[in-house]
């Protein structure tokens, strides 16, 4: 967990960034949201998780707004946030894209800092702890799966906006360079960053995230510190999220 993170006992409204509030969608007759409803506080890192097929790509992309919702809405600090506004609040780091295939990283990562006016100095720190040196003049579309999770994430951390969803942003690593990617996503989080992140490998998400959201068939099934959901579960305290999760859902 994130040091010095507030615990949802002491959260009120207040601490609220966004509200996702009884979202559904369909694809033709099959229902892959069902009422979803959460809520994420400012400061924290926020995990979605749940097995492949759960709905966690499908709810990123409509909390983002590329995605059109059947019912339901997304509310900025209370107030509807209609998709043509989330652009000025969020950034979505989707899980298998290759932006501008043909351009290397380094020119890539260049065009987005000066867009989003950052220094080069951010820039060069972003670089340093995402571990890019090896591939700056490497394209793009020839980035290795792990390089391009990392590039992707610098992206986003160029990006500035107060909220950060990321599909997947350990897909592709080792054990080692998960916890370099989960320090620079504390590190963010530290500064004020928010941060929603889905994971499908739970024993990740128990490490860096504040609190989780555990998504079954579309469903919210429960919502808490990893403490609290495994209270709830009427599991030991040592108990890990798998066990957790089998429980609840």
């Amino acid at each position: 967990m994130t040091p010095n993170a507030p615990t949802e006992a002491v959260l009120s409204n207040a601490d609220t960034l966004m509200s996702v509030q009884g979202i559904s969608k369909a694809f033709g007759d099959q229902r892959v949201l069902k009422d979803v409803s959460f809520g994420v506080f400012t400061g924290e890192i926020l995990g979605l998780i749940g097995p492949n097929g759960a709905g966690k790509t499908t709810l990123l992309e409509c909390v983002a707004g590329l995605l059109p919702i059947d019912a339901g809405e997304v509310r900025w600090r209370g107030a509807p946030l209609s998709p043509s506004q989330r652009k000025r609040r969020l950034f979505y780091v989707p899980e298998a894209i290759s932006p501008y295939p043909d351009q290397r990283s380094a020119e890539v990562l260049r065009f987005f800092c000066e867009a989003n006016r950052q220094s080069p100095k951010r820039l060069d720190q972003l670089v340093g702890a995402l571990r890019l040196e090896p591939v700056l003049t490497t394209p793009v579309g020839a980035l290795s799966k792990g390089y391009r999770r990392r590039l992707l994430l610098a992206l986003g951390l160029l990006a500035p906006l107060p909220l950060l969803l990321m599909d997947e942003p350990f897909d592709g690593f080792d054990l080692r360079q998960t916890r370099e990617v989960m320090s620079s996503l504390r590190e963010e989080a530290l500064h004020g960053r928010t941060l929603l992140i889905s994971i499908h490998q739970l024993g990740d998400a128990q490490r860096v995230c504040d609190r989780l959201v555990l998504l079954s068939a579309g469903r919210v099934v429960a919502t808490g510190t990893s403490a609290a959901l495994t209270a709830s579960a009427g599991l030991p305290v040592d108990s890990d999220l798998e066990e957790v999760f089998l429980a609840l859902a």
